[in-house]
């Protein structure tokens, strides 16, 4: 993966692991520091992503046009063949590139990754030779026949599973809209993945934008895409949204959720507003998880390193 990025002239970067907010999305939960001398939590946590200070380099010099970065991320979430607690992440960015550029580097680093490994005499798996690309509404129209875009409302969306998904597990209590929509997502879209060796999914519902910015020509999506590997969620890309007053706005909700929800909020991300409040260049951005690629190429039940 350094050779690739090197290959394309990407400057190789670090960033402290050690931070003073550790993301703000409402269902990613982070590592909290603790003090055994004094006995009590620390200020401090584990970064979920190294997102806040890579755009803070990104923002802090015209020298940093085109970054990257292998590093350990943390989250507290259950274990499984393809997740643990500490985990490998490549995250890179381009200043001044929208996020179609990386979905070039995508497909070129799989590819350059599975020539790589074959090489080298890894017990690699049939190279993928097709690269599908579908947008959220192709899917749910496709496979659940409906326009998803034309159910934005919470309570449309929940009606709709009520009366046309009765094998969905509706919970009796309200939830959220993206709650509403992954509800169909996992239990009757993702499952079809498993038999596309490689699929770009683009253009979420607005609601789901997250740090990204919304199309120009139609907002109701947002300009992000994820790519699977074989129903493996491989990476997740943002063109990334550059103004401060919409930032804060969704942080805030996403601070709101996350106590909703869970019961507990988080550190406010000052360090990093004061980054986009200063101006933040556009750019876009991804983050893949590396021993999931592994795990996607090559003939292996364990693709961590221990």
């Amino acid at each position: 993966m350094r050779f690739f990025f090197q290959k394309e002239n990407f400057l190789d970067v670090l960033t402290p692991p050690v931070v003073q907010n550790p993301g703000m999305e409402t269902h990613i939960h982070p590592f909290r520091l603790w003090h055994e001398k004094d006995k009590k939590k620390s200020d401090l946590f584990l970064h979920t992503s190294p997102e806040f200070h890579m755009k803070e380099l990104l923002a802090s010099s015209e020298d940093f046009e085109k970054i990257f970065t292998i590093n350990y991320a943390f989250r507290d979430e259950p274990i499984s063949e393809i997740h643990r607690p500490q985990f490998l992440m490549l995250e890179w960015y381009r200043k001044n590139e929208r996020y179609e550029k990386i979905m070039e580097d995508v497909k070129n680093l799989i590819n350059f990754s599975h020539n790589y490994l074959a090489k080298k005499s890894y017990p690699v798996k049939k190279e993928i030779n097709t690269f599908q690309e579908a947008t959220v509404q192709d899917l749910f129209s496709e496979i659940c026949h409906f326009d998803i875009l034309e159910f934005l409302e919470t309570k449309d969306l929940q009606r709709k599973i009520a009366l046309d998904f009765k094998s969905v597990p509706l919970p009796q209590v309200q939830c959220a809209w993206d709650d509403y929509f992954f509800l169909i997502f996992l239990n009757l879209i993702e499952p079809t993945f498993k038999k596309i060796p490689f699929l770009l999914l683009k253009e979420f519902p607005a609601p789901l934008a997250a740090l990204s910015t919304l199309k120009e020509s139609d907002p109701r999506v947002c300009e992000r895409f994820e790519v699977y590997l074989s129903g493996i969620e491989l990476c997740n890309c943002f063109n990334e949204i550059t103004d401060p007053v919409t930032l804060e706005k969704r942080f805030r909700d996403q601070q709101n959720e996350k106590q909703a929800i869970y019961g507990y909020q988080l550190p406010w991300a000052s360090d990093f507003m004061e980054i986009m409040n200063r101006g933040y260049p556009k750019s876009s951005g991804v983050a893949l998880g590396v021993e999931r690629l592994l795990f996607s190429l090559i003939e292996t039940t364990n693709p961590f390193f221990r």
